[in-house]
């Protein structure tokens, strides 16, 4: 990865922490989702608000590490509008970026996260508030765990 690219990967991370999209609950919100990260104490609540089997509206509450807000921030952004198969898609794709330092094949803010791969307790921070929104779409009301995760 160029050190131009690098850079402005970190910009997509640190402007999302800073200036997290879609915080707070969704007062139409028909399914929620809480995860937990107990290894460094990040916790995150993600809101749905379905249309069939689309993501209308998402949002997320939560506290913990910059990678951790930054990644719930930027997967409020990407699955909007999506399908529950589309979001699971997204997931994988993420989570090969996380573990494998894999960029997307488009250019896209996802692979801000690539660099994730050479810190290896991060990936828990950074796949947490994914797990709580795939929780939510399967309607599954357990909280999701990094520890019950093989991230």
């Amino acid at each position: 990865m160029s050190s131009d690219l690098s850079d402005l990967y970190q910009q997509v991370i640190l402007d999302h922490n800073r200036r997290p999209r879609n915080r707070g609950r969704i007062p139409a919100a028909n399914r929620s989702a809480h995860g937990d990260n107990p290894s460094c104490g990040d916790q995150c609540d993600v809101f749905l608000r379905l249309d069939g089997d689309r993501i209308a509206d998402i949002s997320f509450e939560g506290s913990g590490c910059a990678i951790s807000m930054a990644s719930a921030s930027l997967m409020t952004t990407q699955l909007k509008g999506k399908s529950a198969q589309e979001a699971a898609g997204l997931y994988e794709q993420f989570h090969r970026i996380v573990t494998e330092g894999k960029e997307p094949e488009e250019m896209s803010d996802l692979g801000a996260f690539a660099g994730v791969h050479a810190f290896p307790a991060r990936i828990k921070c950074a796949t947490l508030s994914w797990h709580a929104a795939l929780n939510a779409l399967r309607g599954d009301t357990a909280p999701a765990t990094t520890e019950s995760h093989t991230d």
